[in-house]
Protein backbone atom coordinates (compact mmCIF):
# COMPACT_ATOMS: atom_id res chain seq x y z
CA UNK A 1 0.00 0.00 0.00
CA UNK A 2 2.82 2.44 0.86
CA UNK A 3 4.53 1.65 -2.43
CA UNK A 4 1.33 2.34 -4.37
CA UNK A 5 0.94 5.67 -2.58
CA UNK A 6 4.49 6.62 -3.50
CA UNK A 7 4.10 5.86 -7.19
CA UNK A 8 0.82 7.84 -7.23
CA UNK A 9 2.62 10.98 -6.06
CA UNK A 10 2.32 12.68 -9.52
CA UNK A 11 -1.44 12.79 -8.94
CA UNK A 12 -1.02 14.80 -5.70
CA UNK A 13 -0.68 18.23 -7.42
CA UNK A 14 -3.80 17.53 -9.49
CA UNK A 15 -5.82 16.52 -6.43
CA UNK A 16 -4.51 19.56 -4.56
CA UNK A 17 -5.53 22.00 -7.32
CA UNK A 18 -8.99 20.47 -7.77
CA UNK A 19 -9.84 20.54 -4.04
CA UNK A 20 -8.28 23.99 -3.55
CA UNK A 21 -10.28 25.38 -6.48
CA UNK A 22 -13.48 23.86 -5.13
CA UNK A 23 -12.92 25.54 -1.76
CA UNK A 24 -12.06 28.83 -3.47
CA UNK A 25 -15.35 28.78 -5.38
CA UNK A 26 -17.32 28.15 -2.19
CA UNK A 27 -15.34 30.74 -0.22
CA UNK A 28 -16.05 33.37 -2.90
CA UNK A 29 -19.74 32.50 -3.08
CA UNK A 30 -19.48 31.35 -6.71
CA UNK A 31 -20.72 27.96 -5.54
CA UNK A 32 -23.56 28.29 -3.06
CA UNK A 33 -23.60 27.11 0.55
CA UNK A 34 -26.84 27.05 2.51
CA UNK A 35 -27.11 28.12 6.14
CA UNK A 36 -29.96 27.44 8.58
CA UNK A 37 -31.68 29.13 11.51
CA UNK A 38 -31.44 25.88 13.44
CA UNK A 39 -27.99 25.64 15.06
CA UNK A 40 -25.83 23.25 13.02
CA UNK A 41 -22.48 22.04 14.39
CA UNK A 42 -20.17 20.23 11.98
CA UNK A 43 -17.63 17.79 13.41
CA UNK A 44 -15.03 16.76 10.85
CA UNK A 45 -11.41 16.55 9.84
CA UNK A 46 -9.03 17.18 6.98
CA UNK A 47 -7.71 13.61 7.02
CA UNK A 48 -9.36 10.39 5.90
CA UNK A 49 -10.21 9.19 9.40
CA UNK A 50 -9.01 8.13 12.81
CA UNK A 51 -9.34 11.50 14.53
CA UNK A 52 -12.03 10.58 17.05
CA UNK A 53 -15.20 12.01 15.55
CA UNK A 54 -17.47 9.48 17.28
CA UNK A 55 -16.27 10.22 20.85
CA UNK A 56 -16.50 13.96 20.08
CA UNK A 57 -20.09 13.68 18.90
CA UNK A 58 -20.96 11.62 21.95
CA UNK A 59 -19.36 14.30 24.14
CA UNK A 60 -21.60 16.93 22.50
CA UNK A 61 -24.67 14.72 22.87
CA UNK A 62 -24.03 14.34 26.59
CA UNK A 63 -23.48 18.08 26.91
CA UNK A 64 -26.66 19.12 25.10
CA UNK A 65 -29.28 16.35 25.31
CA UNK A 66 -30.80 17.47 28.61
CA UNK A 67 -30.99 21.11 27.49
CA UNK A 68 -31.93 20.85 23.83
CA UNK A 69 -33.61 18.50 21.38
CA UNK A 70 -30.59 16.99 19.60
CA UNK A 71 -30.27 15.26 16.23
CA UNK A 72 -27.22 13.69 14.60
CA UNK A 73 -26.90 13.53 10.84
CA UNK A 74 -24.38 11.19 9.20
CA UNK A 75 -24.06 9.80 5.70
CA UNK A 76 -24.32 6.25 7.06
CA UNK A 77 -21.07 4.91 5.66
CA UNK A 78 -21.33 1.36 4.23
CA UNK A 79 -25.06 1.06 4.93
CA UNK A 80 -27.12 -1.07 2.56
CA UNK A 81 -29.84 1.58 2.21
CA UNK A 82 -30.04 4.88 0.34
CA UNK A 83 -31.49 8.34 0.87
CA UNK A 84 -32.78 9.88 4.10
CA UNK A 85 -33.54 7.55 7.00
CA UNK A 86 -34.58 8.51 10.51
CA UNK A 87 -33.59 5.71 12.90
CA UNK A 88 -36.38 3.78 14.60
CA UNK A 89 -36.76 0.46 16.39
CA UNK A 90 -36.15 -1.38 13.11
CA UNK A 91 -32.75 0.28 12.58
CA UNK A 92 -29.57 -1.80 12.44
CA UNK A 93 -25.92 -1.14 11.70
CA UNK A 94 -26.64 -2.38 8.16
CA UNK A 95 -29.51 0.05 7.53
CA UNK A 96 -28.02 3.23 9.01
CA UNK A 97 -24.29 2.49 9.49
CA UNK A 98 -22.34 1.40 12.54
CA UNK A 99 -21.62 4.79 14.13
CA UNK A 100 -25.18 6.20 13.77
CA UNK A 101 -26.52 2.92 15.15
CA UNK A 102 -24.16 3.29 18.09
CA UNK A 103 -25.60 6.77 18.80
CA UNK A 104 -29.15 5.43 18.48
CA UNK A 105 -28.73 2.49 20.86
CA UNK A 106 -26.71 4.50 23.37
CA UNK A 107 -28.67 7.73 23.81
CA UNK A 108 -32.40 7.87 24.42
CA UNK A 109 -34.39 10.89 23.32
CA UNK A 110 -32.19 12.03 20.44
CA UNK A 111 -32.92 11.79 16.74
CA UNK A 112 -30.43 9.89 14.59
CA UNK A 113 -30.64 10.38 10.84
CA UNK A 114 -28.55 9.45 7.82
CA UNK A 115 -28.39 11.00 4.37
CA UNK A 116 -25.52 11.27 1.91
CA UNK A 117 -26.96 14.66 0.91
CA UNK A 118 -26.49 16.66 4.11
CA UNK A 119 -28.55 19.57 2.79
CA UNK A 120 -31.53 17.30 2.17
CA UNK A 121 -30.96 15.57 5.52
CA UNK A 122 -31.10 18.85 7.42
CA UNK A 123 -34.24 19.94 5.58
CA UNK A 124 -35.91 16.61 6.35
CA UNK A 125 -35.06 16.98 10.04
CA UNK A 126 -36.31 20.55 10.39
CA UNK A 127 -39.52 19.58 8.57
CA UNK A 128 -40.37 17.07 11.32
CA UNK A 129 -43.29 17.88 13.58
CA UNK A 130 -40.93 17.69 16.56
CA UNK A 131 -37.91 19.22 14.88
CA UNK A 132 -34.51 19.24 16.61
CA UNK A 133 -33.18 22.38 18.26
CA UNK A 134 -29.58 21.55 17.33
CA UNK A 135 -28.13 19.30 14.61
CA UNK A 136 -24.72 17.62 14.87
CA UNK A 137 -23.23 16.93 11.45
CA UNK A 138 -20.98 13.89 11.51
CA UNK A 139 -17.96 13.99 9.17
CA UNK A 140 -19.24 16.81 6.95
CA UNK A 141 -16.30 19.25 6.94
CA UNK A 142 -15.88 18.84 3.16
CA UNK A 143 -19.63 18.98 2.50
CA UNK A 144 -19.52 22.62 1.46
CA UNK A 145 -23.14 22.81 0.22
CA UNK A 146 -24.04 23.24 3.90
CA UNK A 147 -22.69 26.21 5.83
CA UNK A 148 -22.67 25.18 9.51
CA UNK A 149 -23.04 27.77 12.21
CA UNK A 150 -20.03 26.18 13.92
CA UNK A 151 -17.18 24.09 12.51
CA UNK A 152 -15.21 21.82 14.85
CA UNK A 153 -12.08 20.44 13.20
CA UNK A 154 -10.32 17.42 14.70
CA UNK A 155 -6.71 16.38 14.20
CA UNK A 156 -5.00 13.49 15.94
CA UNK A 157 -1.94 14.16 18.10
CA UNK A 158 0.09 11.43 16.42
CA UNK A 159 -0.81 12.62 12.89
CA UNK A 160 -1.34 16.39 12.80
CA UNK A 161 -2.65 17.74 9.52
CA UNK A 162 0.24 20.23 9.54
CA UNK A 163 2.68 17.44 8.62
CA UNK A 164 0.54 15.64 6.06
CA UNK A 165 -0.23 16.10 2.35
CA UNK A 166 -3.28 15.44 0.22
CA UNK A 167 -4.39 12.16 -1.29
CA UNK A 168 -3.43 9.81 -2.79
CA UNK A 169 0.08 9.84 -1.31
CA UNK A 170 -0.96 11.57 1.91
CA UNK A 171 -4.15 11.30 3.97
CA UNK A 172 -5.65 14.78 3.58
CA UNK A 173 -8.97 15.15 1.80
CA UNK A 174 -8.19 18.78 1.04
CA UNK A 175 -5.22 21.15 1.44
CA UNK A 176 -4.14 22.21 4.94
CA UNK A 177 -5.48 25.71 4.20
CA UNK A 178 -8.95 24.25 4.71
CA UNK A 179 -8.33 24.49 8.46
CA UNK A 180 -9.08 28.23 8.25
CA UNK A 181 -12.82 27.40 8.13
CA UNK A 182 -12.73 25.95 11.64
CA UNK A 183 -14.12 27.85 14.60
CA UNK A 184 -12.72 25.29 17.05
CA UNK A 185 -9.76 22.96 16.52
CA UNK A 186 -9.36 19.97 18.81
CA UNK A 187 -6.15 17.95 18.95
CA UNK A 188 -7.45 14.51 19.87
CA UNK A 189 -5.92 11.31 21.28
CA UNK A 190 -3.25 13.23 23.20
CA UNK A 191 -1.18 11.76 26.03
CA UNK A 192 -2.90 12.33 29.36
CA UNK A 193 0.09 14.25 30.70
CA UNK A 194 0.59 16.57 27.71
CA UNK A 195 2.60 19.60 28.88
CA UNK A 196 1.75 23.27 28.30
CA UNK A 197 5.00 23.64 26.38
CA UNK A 198 3.99 20.84 24.02
CA UNK A 199 0.58 22.44 23.55
CA UNK A 200 2.20 25.71 22.57
CA UNK A 201 4.47 23.91 20.12
CA UNK A 202 1.49 22.21 18.49
CA UNK A 203 -0.45 25.49 18.31
CA UNK A 204 2.49 27.01 16.46
CA UNK A 205 2.66 24.10 14.03
CA UNK A 206 -1.07 24.31 13.31
CA UNK A 207 -0.84 28.09 12.80
CA UNK A 208 -3.92 28.77 14.87
CA UNK A 209 -5.63 32.06 13.97
CA UNK A 210 -6.54 34.60 16.62
CA UNK A 211 -10.25 34.02 16.13
CA UNK A 212 -9.93 30.24 16.41
CA UNK A 213 -10.07 28.31 19.69
CA UNK A 214 -7.70 25.41 20.31
CA UNK A 215 -8.35 22.53 22.69
CA UNK A 216 -6.65 19.23 23.49
CA UNK A 217 -8.37 15.99 24.38
CA UNK A 218 -7.47 12.45 25.31
CA UNK A 219 -9.28 9.14 25.32
CA UNK A 220 -10.64 8.07 28.70
CA UNK A 221 -11.01 4.30 28.79
CA UNK A 222 -13.40 2.52 31.09
CA UNK A 223 -12.10 0.06 33.68
CA UNK A 224 -14.63 -2.59 32.69
CA UNK A 225 -15.46 -4.53 29.56
CA UNK A 226 -19.20 -4.64 28.80
CA UNK A 227 -21.42 -7.16 27.04
CA UNK A 228 -25.04 -8.32 27.08
CA UNK A 229 -23.95 -10.82 29.71
CA UNK A 230 -22.67 -8.16 32.09
CA UNK A 231 -19.31 -6.60 32.94
CA UNK A 232 -15.74 -7.80 33.43
CA UNK A 233 -13.13 -5.78 35.27
CA UNK A 234 -9.94 -5.25 33.27
CA UNK A 235 -7.72 -6.57 36.03
CA UNK A 236 -9.59 -9.91 36.11
CA UNK A 237 -9.55 -10.55 32.39
CA UNK A 238 -7.76 -13.72 31.20
CA UNK A 239 -6.09 -14.06 27.81
CA UNK A 240 -8.35 -12.75 25.06
CA UNK A 241 -8.47 -11.80 21.39
CA UNK A 242 -8.75 -8.12 20.51
CA UNK A 243 -10.78 -7.50 17.35
CA UNK A 244 -10.72 -4.04 15.75
CA UNK A 245 -12.13 -2.57 12.57
CA UNK A 246 -11.25 1.08 13.13
CA UNK A 247 -8.95 3.57 11.42
CA UNK A 248 -6.23 3.39 14.07
CA UNK A 249 -6.22 0.88 16.91
CA UNK A 250 -2.81 1.95 18.24
CA UNK A 251 -4.09 3.98 21.26
CA UNK A 252 -6.33 1.11 22.36
CA UNK A 253 -3.55 -1.45 21.98
CA UNK A 254 -1.16 0.72 23.97
CA UNK A 255 -3.73 1.19 26.73
CA UNK A 256 -4.30 -2.56 27.07
CA UNK A 257 -0.57 -3.27 27.01
CA UNK A 258 0.03 -0.74 29.81
CA UNK A 259 -2.53 -2.68 31.83
CA UNK A 260 -0.31 -5.75 31.35
CA UNK A 261 -3.14 -7.66 29.70
CA UNK A 262 -2.33 -10.62 27.49
CA UNK A 263 -4.09 -10.68 24.13
CA UNK A 264 -3.79 -11.45 20.45
CA UNK A 265 -4.81 -8.64 18.09
CA UNK A 266 -6.79 -9.29 14.90
CA UNK A 267 -7.00 -6.06 12.94
CA UNK A 268 -9.43 -5.28 10.12
CA UNK A 269 -9.84 -2.12 7.98
CA UNK A 270 -12.04 0.75 9.20
CA UNK A 271 -15.81 0.03 8.94
CA UNK A 272 -15.03 -3.54 7.92
CA UNK A 273 -18.00 -5.67 6.89
CA UNK A 274 -17.47 -8.95 8.71
CA UNK A 275 -18.02 -11.98 6.47
CA UNK A 276 -19.54 -15.28 7.63
CA UNK A 277 -16.06 -16.81 7.41
CA UNK A 278 -14.71 -14.07 9.71
CA UNK A 279 -17.47 -14.69 12.23
CA UNK A 280 -16.88 -18.43 12.13
CA UNK A 281 -13.15 -17.94 12.69
CA UNK A 282 -13.72 -15.50 15.57
CA UNK A 283 -16.21 -17.85 17.24
CA UNK A 284 -13.33 -20.27 17.82
CA UNK A 285 -11.10 -17.70 19.53
CA UNK A 286 -12.76 -17.82 22.95
CA UNK A 287 -13.05 -14.50 24.78
CA UNK A 288 -13.30 -11.57 22.36
CA UNK A 289 -12.84 -7.88 23.13
CA UNK A 290 -13.64 -5.19 20.58
CA UNK A 291 -14.49 -1.52 20.22
CA UNK A 292 -18.02 -0.26 20.73
CA UNK A 293 -18.32 0.55 17.02
CA UNK A 294 -17.34 -3.01 16.09
CA UNK A 295 -19.56 -4.44 18.82
CA UNK A 296 -22.73 -3.07 17.20
CA UNK A 297 -21.80 -4.98 14.01
CA UNK A 298 -20.79 -8.21 15.71
CA UNK A 299 -23.11 -8.64 18.69
CA UNK A 300 -26.08 -9.90 16.64
CA UNK A 301 -24.18 -13.07 15.72
CA UNK A 302 -25.43 -15.72 18.13
CA UNK A 303 -22.20 -17.74 18.03
CA UNK A 304 -20.19 -14.66 19.14
CA UNK A 305 -22.55 -13.10 21.66
CA UNK A 306 -21.65 -15.22 24.75
CA UNK A 307 -17.94 -14.33 24.56
CA UNK A 308 -18.05 -10.82 23.03
CA UNK A 309 -17.24 -7.69 25.07
CA UNK A 310 -16.39 -4.08 24.24
CA UNK A 311 -14.41 -1.39 26.05
CA UNK A 312 -16.31 1.91 26.40
CA UNK A 313 -14.42 5.15 25.81
CA UNK A 314 -15.17 8.83 26.27
CA UNK A 315 -13.42 12.00 25.16
CA UNK A 316 -11.86 14.04 27.99
CA UNK A 317 -11.21 17.72 27.21
CA UNK A 318 -8.30 19.68 28.69
CA UNK A 319 -10.47 22.77 29.38
CA UNK A 320 -14.03 21.42 29.47
CA UNK A 321 -15.57 24.53 31.03
CA UNK A 322 -14.27 26.77 28.23
CA UNK A 323 -15.18 24.30 25.50
CA UNK A 324 -18.67 23.70 26.90
CA UNK A 325 -19.30 27.42 27.22
CA UNK A 326 -18.50 27.99 23.54
CA UNK A 327 -20.92 25.27 22.48
CA UNK A 328 -23.71 26.34 24.81
CA UNK A 329 -23.31 29.98 23.82
CA UNK A 330 -23.69 29.07 20.16
CA UNK A 331 -26.78 26.87 20.55
CA UNK A 332 -28.38 29.47 22.81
Amino acid sequence: MKFIRIILFPIVPIYYVVTWLRNYLYDRGIMASKSYETPVICIGNLSTGGTGKTPTIEYLIRLLKDKKSVATLSRGYKRITEGFILADDEATADTIGDEPFQFFRKFEGIKVAVDGDRQNGIEQLIALKEKPEVILLDDAYQHRRVKPGMNILLTAYYNLYSKDIVLPTGNLREPRSGAKRADIIVVTKCPVDLSDEEKERIASKLKIKSEQKLFFSHIAYAEEFISKQGKLALRTLPNFTLVTGIANAKPLVEFLEKKNLKFNHIEYPDHYSFKPSDVEMLSKKGLLVTTEKDYVRLSHHENLEPNLYYLPIEMAMDKPEDFNALIEQYVG
